[in-house]
């Protein structure tokens, strides 16, 4: 193995660059009914102009969504209707699906256990409400197909800033976890560790992991170093 491939575990030691997904292209047929059946669904127009003199490009977002969808004339290659399985993360499906079939979308009966696939779905929501558990789907005109998925309480690490019992609990961990470098670190800015501990987190790593990152942090740019 040469000194440039990584580890087995494709790891090379320093953090992953941040690598933000934003945007999902999809393929239309008519792009003006495309673009009025999202603007009545309430999404975002970002963006509705040419691309030289034949071309369009559309964007669109999702309410409260960090990422956005693309589609217009001369984009791609892809069949009209090919998208599936494009994730839309609700926090009350029952709502969610009334508000929908209210703007006029086609939207499935909910189901519950599996999302993807063609068995392990049961009618109706999951019993117990749990998060992660319960689906239902609707295309646009064309087909481009979108399954949406309740969750009410994110699995640790899975935080976004709208979601506060979640990101109450992610800030009560690192809370007890700074506690343990606190002990053992000169005088600091809390928030500094707690910063480098939360997006660790949110990168997917270990409680150990990142308080490993949050250490490494405060050490290489801070200068703050916890006795061992």
């Amino acid at each position: 193995m040469s000194n440039t491939q990584a580890g087995s575990n494709g790891a090379s030691g320093a953090p992953p660059v941040p690598l933000r997904f934003e945007v999902t292209l999809l393929a239309v047929s008519d792009v003006d009914r495309a673009k009025a059946f999202y603007e009545r669904l309430g999404w975002r127009l970002d963006a509705d102009f040419p691309l030289g003199e034949h071309d369009r490009i559309i964007q669109f977002t999702p309410p409260g969504a960090p990422a956005s969808i693309q589609f217009g004339s001369g984009l791609t290659d892809m069949a009209p209707g090919s998208a599936e399985g494009l994730y839309l993360i609700v926090e009350d499906i029952v709502a969610a699906r009334d508000d929908l079939m209210a703007r006029g979308a086609e939207v499935s009966e909910i189901w519950h256990g599996r999302g993807l696939g063609k068995e392990g779905m049961e009618p109706g929501p999951d019993p117990e409400r749990a998060s992660y558990g319960s689906f239902a789907s609707f295309a646009d005109p064309d087909g481009n197909r979108y399954l949406m998925q309740e969750i009410k309480t994110r699995l640790p690490g899975r935080v976004g800033l709208g979601d506060s019992e979640a990101l109450a609990a992610l800030l009560h961990e690192t809370s007890i976890r700074h506690g343990t470098f606190e002990a053992a670190a000169p005088a600091h800015d809390w928030w500094d560790w707690y910063a480098a501990y939360m997006d660790a987190r949110e990168r997917g790593l270990s409680e150990d992991e990142a308080a490993d990152a949050a250490g490494r942090y405060m050490a290489e740019v801070k200068q703050v170093s916890a006795e061992r």
